[in-house]
């Protein structure tokens, strides 16, 4: 096996970090295209969808599938649906994972530890590897992984992992590595989804329902083991717990189908649909497995999933955004990054030692 050259050796100098660190957090997200277009998004959707994680269909017969259909059909359907959410600064995704990192980055410094924070998309740019060779050419020698998905799936979390573990077979020095695998019952995620519903109720008007809708997935990857159905289900249970919630307030479903197999249910669009049929003239809809906005939460449920409930004789859909860049959301990454860390020296040094430092230099200050 041939390794990728190392960086040089820089034998007893401090990182080359601006931080003085050797520790980094690495926050990942799924990833997006390029631009609205196209030619973005085949290329986009070529590397998604020939993940193997993510379509778990023989490689030879998805192969054939994914070239000679669905990558000449689908882009352009796709693009136009990107069009719609598009911001000036890019694609929503992008821009909201780029403000948590560097937010992140501010809420541990503000808390002693002196931690480098970066982000890198499973898909599409800024990739992993080429960021995990940036960390190593600044001299760290420890990363947290982060990803980005609250419940964990084989599709989204391990995946991230897989990316993670190619690099690693192609590197001769490694860095230490951890992972956060889940925190779909985090407590301090669930009360910045529960702050963030109730300062809507408060601004808007509270719904006859709250509908909480999750990415789907085959209904066969639960049978196989996968854990990401019933950690949706828990995050419901908790979230409506902290709100108060009686049962019939409130509905976990699921988005996104594709293909013709039996997804995770209920589904979301059906489902507002036999609401507004039986009745329900108002739904608050949030989407508490997206650390972000991104299409499928701006495109599929605040328009489509919308305008479905509308059609069907609903009166008020309101769609709760994800929490973004939002500090009770912010405050909560912190917390589990920090919990995460521990141990690392260099990480979080103790409060005991900060006041040691600040009183030597109080001191030294005052010979001079």
């Amino acid at each position: 096996m041939r390794f990728l050259p190392e960086p040089p050796q820089r034998h007893g100098a401090a990182p080359a970090g601006p931080l003085d660190t050797d520790v980094a957090v690495l926050l990942c997200n799924l990833g997006t295209p390029d631009a609205p277009t196209a030619p973005a998004l085949r290329r986009y959707l070529s590397q998604f969808l020939a993940d193997p994680r993510v379509v778990e269909i023989p490689k030879l017969v998805w192969a054939l599938i994914l070239h000679g259909i669905i990558l000449r059909v689908r882009p352009a359907k796709s693009a136009a649906k990107y069009a719609t959410i598009w911001t000036p600064e890019g694609s929503p995704l992008k821009v909201w994972t780029e403000k948590q990192a560097k937010l992140l980055q501010g809420h541990l410094g503000e808390r002693g530890l002196r931690v480098r924070v970066v982000h890198a998309m499973r898909y599409g740019q800024p990739a992993i590897a080429a960021t995990l060779d940036a960390l190593k050419r600044d001299g760290i020698r420890r990363v947290l992984v982060l990803p980005a998905y609250p419940q964990y799936s084989g599709a989204t979390t391990a995946s991230v992992i897989d990316d993670v573990a190619r690099w690693a077979l192609q590197t001769r020095h490694l860095p230490e590595l951890r992972f956060v695998n889940r925190y779909h019952d985090d407590a301090g995620y669930i009360g910045a989804l529960a702050q963030s519903v109730r300062e809507h109720w408060q601004r808007e008007g509270r719904g006859d329902k709250l509908v909480m809708s999750f990415h789907g997935m085959p209904e066969r990857t639960l049978h196989l083991g996968d854990p990401y159905f019933c950690e949706c289900q828990k995050t419901g249970r908790l979230l409506a717990d902290a709100l108060g919630l009686k049962d019939g307030e409130w509905l976990v479903t699921f988005q996104s189908r594709f293909g013709k197999a039996k997804w995770l249910t209920p589904y979301t669009e059906p489902s507002l649909v036999k609401l507004a049929k039986a009745g329900t003239k108002s739904v608050d809809a949030i989407c508490p497995g997206f650390a972000v906005d991104c299409l499928e939460t701006l495109e599929e449920i605040a328009q489509e999933a919308r305008d479905a409930f509308l059609a069907a004789g609903g009166q008020r859909f309101a769609y709760i955004p994800c929490l973004n860049d939002r500090p009770v959301g912010i405050r909560a990454l912190a917390d589990l990054a920090q919990r995460h860390l521990q141990g690392w020296p260099t990480a979080a040094p103790h409060p005991d030692t900060l006041a040691l430092q600040r009183v030597r230099a109080l001191a030294a200050g005052a010979r001079e």
